[in-house]
């Protein structure tokens, strides 16, 4: 029995890297009567007469997993989030942080088409950019090679598994061919291959760039809240955890507690409005959700 890395799946195969070959191999029954679902990023246990007939026996336990791209052990995440067309979302970046602080994932913040703001749109982000560089591993894209070898920098110390996420039209696919040209990805190739039919096979693997493994199938990942527990849910923002210590009540939920230094740093322009305008609705969602019932 021999161990290695999920490096791709596709129509129920499953290509398994280890010491440096790879093995195609399909998952044993008792997987799917457990419930259970080999993920490209899994470290298993498996066996093979050769390269191309082998099976998984046992996926090793996981340190974390993704819903959309499906991927298991993720280290980092790069958000490529639009300074303009589309729009800049506050909701959305902070819904993504949110999910990968809960899942221990290292977040780069890639803010793009930055060149391409006029001086409006610059009044209104630069803040931003301010603001989110004190928490975050920031990156603000001006379309020239310094933007690469800083996420390149930032990889190295961020982990060896990573997924590209953002909103359809922020420039992901732009931002990989980038990083490494071989990859000629088409423009919008990546939004197309989301939009396919659920029941349409579909591979996921992990790319190879510049020594790091990318999912190839970057994108929204699930940003539900349901698993967050409303207590929970103020550690996972960076900022507040700077302010929270000092609230008068131990487990304040910095909504109508008296003597709240979260909201108190809010007032004082500490931390952006945004920030708590997003977590008072993300609070909203959690206790408005009706809890999941097992079967």
């Amino acid at each position: 029995m021999a161990k290695g890395q999920i490096r791709q799946s596709l129509s129920g195969y499953y290509d398994i890297f280890s010491e440096g070959k790879t093995y195609r191999t399909r998952a044993r029954g008792n997987f799917r009567k457990k419930g259970q679902t080999p993920l490209v990023g899994d470290y298993v246990e498996f066996k093979a007469d050769n390269e191309n007939e082998g099976y998984v026996l046992k996926i090793l336990e996981r340190k974390n997993h993704l819903v959309r791209p499906p991927v298991a052990n993720v280290d980092c995440a790069i958000v490529v989030t639009a300074c303009i067309e589309p729009d800049f979302s506050s909701n959305l970046l902070d819904r993504q942080l949110v999910m990968l602080s809960e899942n221990e994932i290292v977040p780069i913040l890639y803010f793009s088409k930055a060149d391409l703001m006029d001086e409006t749109t610059k009044e209104r982000m630069l803040p931003v950019f301010d603001y989110y560089s004190k928490y975050y591993r920031t990156v603000v894209s001006e379309k020239n090679m310094a933007d690469e070898e800083l996420v390149l920098a930032l990889l190295e110390e961020a982990g060896n598994v990573l997924v590209v996420m953002g909103q359809t039209g922020a420039g992901k696919s732009t931002l990989l061919n980038r990083l490494d040209p071989k990859l000629k990805l088409e423009t919008g190739e990546i939004s197309k291959a989301l939009s396919r039919g659920r029941h349409t096979t579909r591979k996921v693997s992990l790319m190879d760039v510049k020594g790091h493994l990318i999912a190839d199938t970057p994108g929204f990942s699930s940003f539900e809240l349901r698993e967050i527990e409303k207590e929970r849910l103020s550690s996972l923002f960076e900022d507040f955890n700077e302010y929270s210590p000092q609230c008068r009540f131990r487990g304040c939920l910095h909504l109508n507690e008296p003597d709240c230094a979260v909201k108190a740093a809010v007032l004082e322009g500490k931390i952006l409005e945004s920030r708590y305008e997003n977590y008072k609705l993300f609070q909203k969602m959690i206790q408005e959700q009706k809890p999941r019932y097992k079967r």
